[in-house]
């Protein structure tokens, strides 16, 4: 499962636009396109905007998508949500990274959390790709970009795990076709807060961008994209927290955090959706409280990552044990 803040959600410019007189039963794209026309966003920028759902009608609501095709009335007023650019080619960086398996298609790597996948305002350097161009010596896959070669998929910069970039597009096709039919086996750790009743289950509900903040995800009742997790409890702590997997059909953006957080359980760590503590941390005390405090990120990591593997077509399953910056939490909430 979408730069980049902590929460893997790009810097946006925020433009409201006003539907002027005369412009009653016009197409919303046509309208927005003049409105925005002073900073240079085209009409196929802002159509591109409407499919991503980057345009919503104020007062904000979960409503279904807006369309390119939407009749406007004069007064109504639209938010508009524009990515900033990137303003540089990453270049390659000796920067070190936990390579699990390469070959001469694809590279999977164990990326630290506190790392950014690829380059965004504000994350020029010091990124897995920047990683990557220096490891590879520049062979990955152009398919993502100049911003993102070999990317195929993004792990949240707070989340640590397993995740495989593309070194030639033929390879990028094939996965990304695998990622596209959640036939892509992926699986997580992950510590929360409170014991989930019942200890096993689904969770489901589509996410798209809050309408409320569009730097956070949200379940929504109408539109935005379907997601399903299973969860299975691993271990209780007492009534205070739990170490849980989470098994993904579908890979969307904060998908885990959202839908944990959803039943009452957010990860441990995950400032963004109700996972910081506070009063939490407070009640477990002493050094598994103050393990909580020095995490700095959300607990939550990509344990295990299976596919076909693009040119041979055989089974490529790769898994790792607890990482460190949640077992030494496990460890000491095993002693409250």
């Amino acid at each position: 499962m979408n730069d980049i803040d902590d929460n893997n959600l790009p810097d946006l410019r925020t433009y409201t636009v006003e539907v002027p007189p005369g412009k009653d039963g016009e197409r919303l794209d046509r309208v927005l396109t003049d409105a925005l026309s002073v900073h240079d966003i085209s009409r196929a920028r802002v159509q591109a905007l409407l499919d991503e759902g980057m345009i919503s009608l104020l007062p904000a609501t979960e409503g279904v998508p807006l369309k390119a095709k939407h009749k406007v009335k004069q007064g109504e007023k639209y938010n508009v949500c524009i990515p900033e650019p990137i303003s540089a080619v990453p270049s390659p960086e000796n920067i070190p990274i936990d390579v699990v398996f390469e070959d001469e298609d694809l590279i999977v790597i164990d990326k630290a959390p506190g790392m950014v996948v690829h380059p965004a305002a504000g994350n020029a350097t010091g990124t897995l790709v920047n990683a990557l161009l220096y490891h590879c010596e520049g062979s990955l896959s152009g398919i993502g970009g100049v911003a993102r070669p070999g990317i195929v998929h993004r792990l949240d910069k707070g989340t640590g795990g397993l995740i495989v970039a593309a070194k030639n597009d033929r390879a990028h096709h094939a996965l990304s076709e695998q990622f596209a039919d959640h036939s892509i086996d992926r699986a997580y750790f992950a510590l929360v807060w409170g014991v989930p009743m019942p200890p096993e289950g689904d969770i489901e509900g589509n996410i798209a961008r809050s309408p409320n903040n569009r730097k956070k995800m949200a379940i929504v009742k109408n539109g935005g994209k379907t997601a399903k997790t299973h969860y299975r409890t691993l271990k209780a702590f007492g009534s205070e927290a739990s170490l849980v997997e989470c098994v993904l059909s579908t890979g969307r953006t904060h998908q885990i955090r959202v839908h944990m957080a959803s039943i009452g359980h957010p990860v441990m760590g995950d400032q963004v959706y109700g996972g910081g503590g506070g009063a939490k941390v407070k009640r477990l005390g002493g050094d598994a409280a103050l393990a909580v405090d020095n995490l700095g990120h959300q607990a939550l990591y990509a344990y295990k990552l299976g596919f076909l593997h693009p040119k041979s077509r055989e089974r490529i399953l790769l898994e790792r044990k607890l990482p460190s910056f949640i077992n030494e939490i496990y460890n000491k909430l095993d002693k409250v």
